[in-house]
Order: C-alpha cells, then sequence, then structure tokens
C-alpha cells in the first residue's frame, strides 16, 4: 500500500476519494484476514460514512489536514467510544467504552477514518500475538511465522495494506518488535510524550502509545498528531512537541551515534549483527560520526523487567473481577465467584504474569525483588544518560533474530521473552526508540533500532530518516 503521505497528496490533487481509499482498504481486509487475522472488530459501514463525510468536507473546502480521511487502525486496548473494546480478553469480551482514548479521539478530530481494531496478545502480555483469546494474527511475509507482538494485529494491518497506519502499545517492545518481524516502521516515544488516558493498562510507568507506518516520514506525522500533554493523564508532558517532519527532512548526518557492545553479543543472530554493522558503516560514509559507548547493566534489564512489569499488572488487572467488567462466574461465596470469574476470563500467560507480580510484592520479597529492580532500572537509565552525553544517537538490532514460526516458543516463556530483550531497555529507561526496515534475511524482514535521549524524538528521527535511507541501498 501507498505512504500516508501519498495518500493524502492523491486526496489533494482530487486523483482518488477518501470513501474510495476505505474502500481499497476493506478490499484488502477481505482478501488477506481470513488467512492473517488482523482484526478483532471491522467497522466497514461506519468508515464508509465517515469517509463520505471527508469528501463532502474536502469539496467544501473544509479539510481538516493531513489526515482527513486517511484509512487507519487501533490495537484493541485503545478505548473507542461505542465501539468493542476487548484487549482480546475474554472477561472484556462485550465492553463498549463510554468514551475515547486521547489519542484516538485527536485522530478523529482531524477527521482520520478508523477502519478497526487490530487483534493482539490478551492484555499486551505477549511477544508472537499468539496469546489471543480470539486466535493468533500471522506474519503477512510468511503466515508460518509470528507477526510479533503484543501490537502484531496493528503490524499486519499495514504491512498487508489493510490501512494506512495504526496505533499500538508498547510494555517492552510491543510495537518496535511486531514492526521488525513484519517490515514496517515502529515507535515508541518518550514515556509521557503521548497521552495514556484510555489506554487498557498493564504496566502503568513503562505503558505508551506507539505509531505502526510504512516509512519514517508518515511515522513523523502520526506521533505529531497524537503528541502533546493531556490533563487527563498527569503523567503526559506538557513540554512543546517539536516539529518531527522538520527533523526528518534534515536528516541525521551532522549528528553522532554509537553501537552498544552488548546489543551485539551472544544471542544475537550472526545475520543480524551484520546488517547492523553494515549499516552503520554506510551511515559513516554519509557522514555520521561513530564513538565508542557501552551499556553495561542492559544485560539485567531484561530480569527487572519481569519482575515491575508482572507486579504492576498484577495491581492492574485487579479490577477486572467479573463484577464490573466481563462474564461473571457465579461461586458459592463472593471470594470463590472471584476465583472463577478471573480463571475463566484471563489466558495463561495473563494469570502467569498476575501470580509472578503478586508474588514478587508479597510480603518478604518486594524488598529482595521489586526494590532491587526497580534501582536497576535507575542504574540503566542513568547509564543511557551518560552514553548520551557521548552520542546523540545509539543504533542497535530491534530483535534479536528474524519472526520465529507459530508455536515455536509458546511451551518455553523464556524463550518467548528473550524476543524483547533489546527493546525493553528503552521502556525502562523511558527513552524514545524506532524500528526501522533493513535488508531482509533470508526473505524475512529485519529491524533496525535507533535510540534517543528522553523527549528528543526529533533527533530520533533525523537519523531514523538516514538509517532509513542508506538500509534501503
Amino acid at each position: 500500500m501507498e505512504s500516508l503521505y501519498t495518500a493524502a497528496d492523491r486526496l489533494e490533487r482530487g486523483e482518488t476519494s477518501s470513501e474510495q481509499l476505505v474502500r481499497e482498504a476493506l478490499d484488502r481486509v477481505a482478501s488477506r484476514e481470513e488467512e492473517l487475522h488482523a482484526f478483532l472488530t471491522l467497522l466497514p459501514e461506519g468508515s464508509l460514512e465517515d469517509a463520505k463525510e471527508s469528501d463532502k468536507r474536502r469539496l467544501g473546502g473544509h479539510r481538516r489536514g493531513l489526515f482527513d480521511g486517511i484509512p487507519w487502525a487501533a490495537k484493541d486496548n485503545l478505548l473507542t467510544e461505542g465501539v468493542r473494546t476487548t484487549a482480546a480478553s475474554k472477561i472484556l469480551g462485550d465492553y463498549l467504552p463510554p468514551y475515547s482514548s486521547t489519542a484516538v479521539r485527536r485522530l478523529d478530530e482531524q477527521g482520520a477514518v478508523l477502519v478497526g481494531k487490530t487483534n493482539l496478545d490478551e492484555f499486551a502480555m505477549g511477544s508472537s500475538t499468539e496469546y489471543s483469546a480470539y486466535g493468533p494474527s500471522r506474519n503477512p511475509v510468511d503466515p508460518s511465522r509470528v507477526p510479533g507482538g503484543s501490537s502484531g494485529g496493528s503490524a499486519v494491518a499495514v504491512a498487508a495494506g489493510m490501512c494506512h497506519f495504526a496505533l499500538g502499545s508498547e510494555t517492552g517492545g510491543s510495537v518496535r518488535q511486531p514492526a521488525a518481524f513484519c517490515g514496517v516502521v515502529g515507535v515508541k516515544p518518550s514515556y509521557g510524550r503521548v497521552s495514556r488516558y484510555g489506554l487498557i493498562a498493564f504496566a502503568s510507568s513503562l505503558d505508551q502509545i506507539g505509531t505502526l507506518t510504512r516509512d519514517v516520514r508518515d511515522a513523523a506525522a502520526v506521533l505529531g498528531a497524537i503528541a502533546g500533554g493531556d490533563p487527563m493523564d498527569q503523567t503526559s508532558a506538557a513540554s512543546p512537541v517539536p516539529d518531527y517532519l522538520a527533523a526528518v527532512a534534515e536528516g541525521g548526518r551532522e549528528l553522532s551515534f554509537g553501537v552498544p557492545p552488548e546489543y551485539m553479543r551472544e544471542g544475537v543472530a550472526p545475520d543480524v549483527r551484520a546488517e547492523v554493522e553494515r549499516v552503520a558503516a554506510a551511515l559513516e560514509r554519509q557522514g555520521m560520526r561513530r564513538r565508542e559507548v557501552t551499556l553495561p547493566h542492559t544485560e539485567y534489564a531484561l530480569d527487572a523487567y519481569y519482575i515491575i512489569a508482572p507486579a504492576e499488572a498484577s495491581s492492574n488487572l485487579s479490577r477486572f473481577d467479573g463484577m464490573r467488567y466481563g462474564p461473571r462466574a457465579e461461586g458459592q461465596d463472593l471470594v470463590e465467584s472471584y476465583h472463577r470469574s478471573r480463571g475463566q476470563g484471563f489466558g495463561p500467560e495473563v494469570k502467569r504474569r498476575i501470580l509472578l507480580g503478586t508474588y514478587v510484592l508479597s510480603a518478604g520479597y518486594y524488598d529482595t525483588y521489586y526494590l532491587q529492580a526497580q534501582r536497576l532500572r535507575t542504574l540503566l537509565r542513568q547509564e543511557f544518560l551518560r552514553a548520551f552525553e557521548q552520542v546523540d544517537v545509539l543504533l542497535t538490532p530491534t530483535t534479536p533474530t528474524t519472526a520465529f514460526r507459530l508455536g515455536e516458543h509458546t511451551q518455553d516463556p523464556l524463550a518467548m521473552y528473550m524476543a524483547d530483550a533489546l527493546t525493553i531497555p528503552a521502556n525502562l529507561a523511558g527513552l524514545p526508540a524506532i524500528s526501522v526496515p533493513g535488508r531482509p534475511i533470508g526473505g524475512l524482514p529485519v529491524g533496525l533500532q535507533v535510540m534517543a535521549p528522553p523527549l528528543r524524538e526529533d533527533l530520533m528521527f533525523a537519523a531514523a530518516a538516514t538509517v532509513e535511507e542508506v538500509a534501503a541501498r
């Protein structure tokens, strides 16, 4: 599918209509959805109505801007007023939100046309979209392989041309990892850059809404549309949003970068490492300056994450008890009703993380595990900040390998968790990070990750634009 900008330009020139763009998107859904299962809810009638309204505005000279009339998709843990939002869980199978998330509302106000809600790992807990209560999504490049997770449905929808862009969410790599596996661009903004209001919480100190697009320029535009402070989210940053499109246009040739050796060690496939080094050498030829940096605490990031994130999940998911949300399973007393409702409503991976989180927060283990993990998180953030005193951005692989086969890791949680080993540090440190497609390996996409200092998405986009340019050669 064409980029967001190409579609918007054709709309402006009168070469197409929003209705035609939406019909084309829905036709692609019809042709591949049964195979790929990108969506949990489709909105064919509503999206066509919105498209017709957009066309009327354009004819009347009241175009709302770049996004007016452009088809897009939202991960199904973003609240959409009056549209079923399940978080891919049985416990929310019939939930109709009374309001929309801030990110969704901002796109709606700019005239973007929502075509549907995409599949994900249940409550965003997973790395392959195999943990959806409604069945897995499949990689459009090779349907025998996973699309990544937890925003796998959003990545599939963009990669398969079912929409021009999509929103996902990130807690430990859930936008960048599927972007890498499916060959699209995925952005995790700095913590606080995008309001979390209306995002179903997994781990509140880590969650961020991110973007999935065809290219870096589109990513800059979408993030610019949803970024900014929000009085409904006290953790959102009130600082001004830079001109990301100007940063993309400028490029990163004047910047310096580092390739931390901790991201290139055993466990990262040799051909993935080789692709990063190929691009790093090309960046140097473009004038970017490579400097040595090291991040020794990175090797402990995965351990810290799988203490902090489950602990927060255990707290956040306590509200889903079968009384206020979802189906209620009756028991002999209130406690048994809770047990049955949650036992039947939650899938195995969600249960695993709730149990782990409850354990590390329990008396006698809180200091040993949770506080130690938070100390490590602080050390890791400080380490990143010191590295950014030496370089403008960091270049690493996004994932240790290309997409693995469906079912390959479902019986081995540790192997599944390792798929996020290179993305998790940015979440713990609150950094902005982007995955840009590199040269395919064995016919499968590979992702190149660029990280920047907190709230410096402008640097991230400038460098990513140059990475995108040289990686395609």
